[in-house]
């Protein structure tokens, strides 16, 4: 009665270990696990650093969120953005065409650690010498900022 106790718990503690392993397979791993020179994830790297940490899900786009991320693009974007052309920042009207979505919302939200920690955050700051600033703009508006972005390319 005792072996097969003990080769029962010696089972259990052997699926346990294999059951809590890291799961090299999974989407969480590859953005977790593999970080580049700069300390970044791959993920990080193409769609920045923030709060967006998974690929969006976007679907048709939505003119009315797109009317509203207009108005808060002229609000608070334009003192720095042009549409068509370098001002203080870059053009916006080809965001998309040079970022992911992911990034956009990463560094309209997070521009602060953007600029401190990725290499293509650093290389605008670099090129147009003004960093981005903070609007403190909520999730909800950045989305409908880049709603706005999407519009712009149709």
């Amino acid at each position: 009665m005792t072996k097969k106790l003990f080769g029962t718990v010696v089972i259990a503690a052997f699926i346990l270990v294999i059951g809590c392993g890291q799961n090299t397979d999974s989407p969480e791993a590859d953005k977790t696990s593999t970080k580049t020179e700069n300390g970044l994830s791959a993920f990080e790297v193409e769609n920045g650093i923030g709060p967006v940490d998974a690929k969006l899900q976007l679907g048709a786009l939505d003119k009315t969120l797109a009317a509203s991320g207009e108005k808060i693009f002229v609000e608070k974007c334009s003192a720095c953005h042009k549409l068509d052309e370098r001002y203080v920042g870059p053009a916006q009207r080809d965001i998309l065409q040079r970022r992911t979505p992911e990034y956009v919302i990463n560094m309209i939200l997070n521009p602060d650690e953007m600029l401190k920690r990725h290499p293509e955050a650093k290389k605008m700051l670099a090129e147009y010498l003004t960093p981005m600033t903070n609007q403190n703009i909520s999730m909800d508006d950045a989305r409908a900022l880049l709603e706005y972005f999407r519009s712009l390319n149709k």
